[in-house]
């Protein structure tokens, strides 16, 4: 049925019937404000933790508002609020659509959404009030961690039981969505429970570079590219390109990226051979990732005007290059040569920013300029501010990367030369004066959006009793 869907064999009637029935936009605009929410907050932030790189922080000497636990809820307040929530949000957009068949239930659908902002919430606080774990991206309390996972196991739950009472085959998009369930699931085990409480030593570190690159690979991943392949085909209105490379693409994620997070750990007590493992795979990754971004420019052919006409296309593509731009720099500085210059230096960090914000949610903002006007069934308030947000934004990161790029080179090259460690803090001064200015550009571009989401919503028409028509969505392969 979802194939016949997909073609628009479906009556449109039917279709428009069944569609209003499938999605609760109350619950994907909740979990869009609240990633918006944990976003301003995140930026915020990090805003604050830089200033401190300028001998500029407002705080010094209050052990709460500390530069290093601002940095654990700018980094968490990404992860677990703004890019676990956006993600939900468009889930329960997208899953029923392609399955044609809501999540298992919808009250489930709340607990999760309100259980989750206690998790977010709790993490910032315990953060705050220095209960950390020593573990990158996995901070959060300990007392939090069992809680977080029954959460994404209720997830999986509600999410994966419509997706199985799916008859014939299905979207590739289901696929990466299956898999990334999943494997959550068993990273954030992994992560939080064995160095904790069974692995010690450098069995704990290799397990901790695992978890870092894991969470990335295994989750922000499949989830970036399934909805991608969700959300391409429908606004530019035609198939993907190539069913195969989505394959390929699809197969080559589940095969090399669980094997990377080591190169995180090069030149550590880790057995060489696993540092060589993650070196090599790292770098097949990039060829994975080459064949996706082949696949989607390839199916904007013929429609290149999108980039001009459709805001969320716009977002959507900028994140594909800065996608391949990232993955490029990664398989040349996980090698052991690059690694003696950079590590430890701000490339590394001009680095994840590239990925975190610049891919990923450039992805999830560009799905929300797609999303709340439907869920809202109203225009945007101001195109105009959308155009503002892009910009700033997009230039905000870009010169934000380029920036940390050439200071972790100059830093890297004043280590090798055993230069004074404060002449290289002289040094990078004026390259983390840049980064803060960038940080304001990214920031005043989200408060712009916030304003014009509030807006919309506040500006949005009564609420009609009959379903809003609902386009028709193109063909996408499929996985039999």
């Amino acid at each position: 049925m979802t194939t016949l869907a997909a073609s628009g064999a479906i009556p449109r009637s039917l279709e428009t019937s069944v569609a209003g029935e499938l999605v609760d936009r109350r619950i994907v605009f909740s979990y869009l404000v609240a990633s918006l929410f944990y976003l301003g907050l995140a930026i915020l932030a990090g805003f604050l933790f830089s200033l401190q790189f300028l001998q500029r922080y407002p705080f010094e000497g209050i052990e709460l508002f500390s530069p290093g636990r601002w940095r654990m809820v700018h980094t968490n307040g990404v992860a677990y609020g703004f890019i676990a929530n956006a993600f939900l949000g468009a889930l329960h957009w997208a899953v029923p659509r392609m399955t044609l068949r809501p999540v298992l239930h919808r009250g489930l659908s709340w607990f999760i959404f309100w259980a989750w902002q206690v998790i977010v919430v709790s993490t910032a606080g315990g953060l705050l009030l220095g209960q950390a774990q020593a573990l990158e991206w996995g901070e959060t309390p300990t007392w939090i961690d069992p809680l977080a996972l029954v959460g994404l196991i209720l997830v999986a739950i509600n999410f994966l039981v419509p997706i199985a009472r799916t008859q014939g085959p299905l979207y590739v998009a289901l696929w990466y969505f299956i898999a990334a369930f999943i494997w959550t699931i068993l990273v954030y085990a992994m992560g939080n429970f064995l160095p904790q409480y069974f692995v010690g030593g450098a069995a704990a570190g290799a397990i901790g570079g695992l978890f870092i690159h894991d969470l990335v690979g295994l989750f922000v991943t499949p989830l970036g590219w399934g909805l991608m392949y969700y959300f391409v085909p429908i606004i530019l209105r035609k198939p993907v390109w190539s069913h195969g490379l989505s394959l390929v693409g699809f197969w080559g994620l589940a095969f090399f990226y669980p094997l990377t997070g080591i190169h995180h750990f090069l030149y550590s007590p880790i057995p060489l051979f696993l540092q060589h493992g993650a070196v090599v795979t790292t770098i097949a990754i990039e060829l994975v990732v080459t064949t996706v971004i082949i696949n989607f420019f390839m199916t904007i052919v013929g429609r290149g005007d999108a980039l001009r006409t459709s805001m969320p296309i716009r977002w959507f593509y900028t994140g594909m290059v800065f996608y391949f731009t990232t993955c490029l720099q990664c398989a040349f500085q996980t090698t052991l040569t690059f690694q003696k210059i950079i590590h430890f230096t701000d490339w590394v960090v001009g680095h994840a920013h590239l990925v975190m914000f610049g891919v990923f949610g450039f992805w999830l903002l560009g799905s929300m300029v797609y999303l709340i006007p439907r869920v809202l069934n109203a225009a945007w308030y101001s195109p105009v501010l959308n155009s503002w947000h892009f910009w700033l934004t997009a230039l905000g990161t870009l010169i934000m990367f380029f920036d940390l790029l050439v200071a972790g080179l100059v830093q890297g090259f004043m280590w090798r030369d055993l230069a004074h460690w404060d002449d290289s803090l002289v040094a990078s001064m004026p390259f983390w004066l840049v980064r803060t200015f960038s940080g304001i550009m990214i920031m005043v571009g989200q408060f712009l959006f916030f304003y014009n989401v509030y807006m919309t919503w506040r500006w949005r028409p009564p609420v009609s009793t009959e379903a809003p028509p609902t386009p028709v969505m193109p063909q996408q392969p499929a996985i039999a």
